[in-house]
């Protein structure tokens, strides 16, 4: 019902004109339509619902309540209120500030963003471009992001916002690399760029892309990816873009009301594009089980349950997780990223050359998964607690303190 409603829609230029429709209408309409209209209100609808979630699960991991007030389930039209304050409020223009820049800076940033879900289908036939170069367009329009944080740094005429825009760019591109780097198994495993057909070489839970017998190499890149992609996203423990060192906000400190929401928006849109990337790659896309009947039918939501499952582990994490110093960083990305990128690189082509679907291969990726697991096990069992020590050790040790 929603395909069709959806195809309805978008072919009213040929139900007004034919097939003799000029091309130019059909990209207008097709272009206003998506973007402005479906894209605009799912982006909407997905940033008010994970404000809200985030700040439930954070109230729930610290023993706290969270918004409760303002709608009659938990707060659940705080995030609408706190959008329609910002409609409101003054849109202050530096007076020192290039005006033509810091007007388009929030452009740039949203728009890299919305230009990604062009390539994303939300199932077989939910989609808007199948393009063949999906994976490659999506790491392409991410870069526009980058380029609008560095035009917001500097049309504030700030030191500050220079700073945040500077440190957000490197961070931005360092990570970009990585993350490019761990999507080469799985394009190497499916011998395209295109996001339908990677997806559709996962048909059932069992040959999903992520688990270790059919490629263990790929399971570490699934691991990397999601890290590499909560840096790019400026997402804790790598959100240090907001320059709260500097007690500032980073690129986007002289900003407010509405501007300032774009750049807010970006950010959650940007986590929809990864969770949904590693979705495809990694987690079967809209596949579950092989159920002909309603499996075309569910296939939006499937793949939505996923890529906010996704999300979720992303709120997860920054409520858990000290934000990192900026050597650790550059270290995370450099020295442990980038060198475990090489090696699962060249061990997918190894692994498809000798195991892939193979039964040796299938044993072997299970016996690794099963080693990784114990050995990550016994390493936390190993780790010292300050619990375990005699009670006698601890009041020596305080008194030599004291």
């Amino acid at each position: 019902m929603i395909e069709e409603a959806v195809r309805f829609v978008i072919n009213i230029p040929f139900a007004l004109f034919g097939s003799e429709a000029p091309e130019w209408l059909v990209f207008v309409h097709v272009s206003l339509l998506y973007g402005g209209v479906f894209m605009m209100a799912f982006i909407s609808v997905l940033a008010f619902g994970s404000v809200w979630a985030e700040r439930k699960v954070s109230a729930y991991m610290q023993a706290r309540l969270g918004p409760m007030e303002v709608g009659k389930y938990h707060g659940c039209l705080q995030t609408i209120a706190d959008a329609v304050k910002l409609l409101f409020k003054e849109d202050i223009l530096p007076a020192s500030a290039d005006k033509p820049l810091f007007t388009i800076a929030p452009i740039l940033v949203f728009a890299g963003s919305l230009m990604s879900y062009v390539a994303i289908p939300f199932g077989p036939t939910l989609k808007v471009a199948d393009l063949d170069i999906g994976v490659f367009y999506i790491l392409g329009t991410s870069a526009v992001v980058v380029v609008g944080i560095i035009v917001a740094g500097w049309s504030s005429y700030s030191k500050w916002s220079i700073y945040g825009g500077m440190r957000a760019a490197a961070q931005y591109v360092s990570y970009e690399i990585p993350t490019a780097l761990h999507l080469l198994p799985i394009i190497i495993m499916a011998g395209s760029l295109n996001l339908i057909e990677i997806a559709d070489q996962q048909k059932t839970i069992l040959t999903w892309n992520v688990w270790p017998w059919i490629n263990p190499f790929a399971t570490v890149s699934f691991i990397m990816y999601y890290v590499a992609s909560l840096a790019e996203t400026n997402r804790t423990p790598f959100d240090l873009a907001e320059s709260e060192s500097e007690l500032v906000a980073g690129s986007h400190t002289e900003y407010s009301g509405i501007r300032w929401s774009f750049f807010f928006l970006a950010e959650y849109a940007d986590m929809f594009v990864v969770s949904a990337l590693g979705v495809i790659l990694f987690l079967g896309g809209w596949h579950l089980f092989p159920i002909p009947v309603i499996g075309p039918f569910l296939a939006p939501f499937i793949f939505l349950f996923k890529a906010l499952f996704l999300m979720f582990i992303a709120i997860w994490l920054r409520w858990t997780l000290p934000r990192l110093r900026v050597d650790q960083l550059t270290y995370l990305c450099w020295k442990v990223l980038l060198p475990f990128g090489m090696v699962t690189v060249t061990g997918t082509a190894l692994w498809q050359l000798y195991f892939y679907k193979t039964t040796v291969g299938y044993i072997l990726g299970t016996v690794i998964a099963a080693a990784t697991i114990w050995a990550m096990i016994r390493i936390y069992k190993s780790e010292p607690s300050p619990d375990r020590r005699p009670p006698m050790v601890r009041r020596d040790r305080m008194a030599a303190t004291q």
